[in-house]
């Protein structure tokens, strides 16, 4: 009776170390780098314990949860949730692996700017912070800079600090963590629009370098270089110009892709060296010499690119001459 009782035991029995065969058998494999579904079942007070299938739960630590700064996980996170999560490391010693959305975010952050510059995107954004080479902003969560030379702002670099700029991409290098805007750009761009080569505009002189002056022309900057002032030799812009003058000026090139805006007073003058001895007559004469400059540009083109001979053109065919000759 008692060996009877000992071996039906002994057939429906189910130890332990079945059942942990069993779990082995049917365990998934989760290797860093993974994106897996998971539940968010236990909200821990700097994390929360995800059940993405392991035998162990998964943990998120807060500081994984998004791209931005979290202080309170319920900000992202809800009890039962279910959402995708990348596997950041492997397991720990007690079987748990460490999970994050930080990094999801992340890499879809750059494919969306990589997206962005490609269609040659106007994107804004809000300062958040400047430093000795320029301004901080954020791009899809992404902390992007502005260099110096690229913000077109009267005012000083710690007065943008909240203020929404409009930005095109200068670089996107996810490799080296690199996202670089010009606010000059954009807003060069945009000017663009109303502007071409050859157009007499006036602006303001805002700043004066060795090399040219700066000017204002409603709210971007064009650069009129020293080679451009007059036919004359000129030391220094500095003998010419003073800040806050009035200038007319001609546009001779527009480089949106680099946003930049070329100007001249030499092509306006009457005769070589008037910008120097007679500036009102320059700007009297502007745009008669800016037409003059205009003409030349056009004769330049049509050499460049001479129109097609003409031949004579046959009679016009009739409607059934013409479905004949598509036909054939």
């Amino acid at each position: 009776m008692v060996s009877q009782k000992t071996t039906t035991t002994k057939d429906i029995g189910f130890t332990h170390e079945d059942f942990a065969a069993l779990l082995d058998k049917y365990d998934y494999h989760f290797s860093p780098g993974d994106i897996v579904a998971g539940t968010v079942f236990s909200m821990e007070p700097r994390g929360a314990l995800i059940d993405i299938g392991a035998k162990t739960a998964a943990y998120i630590p807060i500081q994984e949860m998004s791209i931005n700064r979290v202080e309170d996980a319920v900000e992202v996170l809800q009890p039962n949730e279910t959402r995708e999560f990348f596997i950041l490391t492997d397991e720990n010693e007690d079987g748990q692996l460490t999970l994050s959305i930080r990094r999801i975010e992340y890499m879809r952050a750059w494919e969306r700017v990589r997206q962005l510059q490609a269609e040659d995107a106007t994107v804004r954004s809000n300062v958040f912070a400047t430093n000795r080479g320029g301004a901080l902003v954020r791009i899809e969560g992404l902390r992007g800079f502005i260099p110096g030379s690229h913000i077109s702002a009267r005012e000083a670099k710690e007065d943008l600090v909240g203020q929404d700029l409009p930005l095109k991409f200068l670089e996107v290098d996810e490799d080296r963590n690199r996202l670089v805007l010009s606010h000059r750009r954009a807003l060069v761009e945009r000017k663009m629009h109303g502007l071409e080569v050859g157009q007499v505009v006036t602006g303001l002189v805002r700043g004066i370098k060795p090399y040219g002056a700066f000017i204002d022309i409603g709210g971007v900057s064009g650069l009129l270089h020293i080679s451009e002032i007059s036919h004359d030799h000129i030391d220094t812009p500095h003998s010419v110009f003073n800040v806050n003058d009035e200038l007319k000026v001609m546009i001779i090139d527009l480089d949106a892709e680099r946003g930049r805006i070329s100007l001249s007073t030499k092509q306006l003058e009457p005769e070589p060296g008037d910008m120097l001895k007679n500036r009102d007559l320059v700007f009297e004469k502007a745009e008669e010499m800016a037409e003059k400059y205009r003409q030349k540009l056009k004769a330049q083109a049509e050499e460049q690119n001479p129109e097609p001979e003409e031949f004579e053109t046959p009679p016009a065919l009739e409607e059934e001459e013409m479905v004949a000759v598509i036909e054939e």
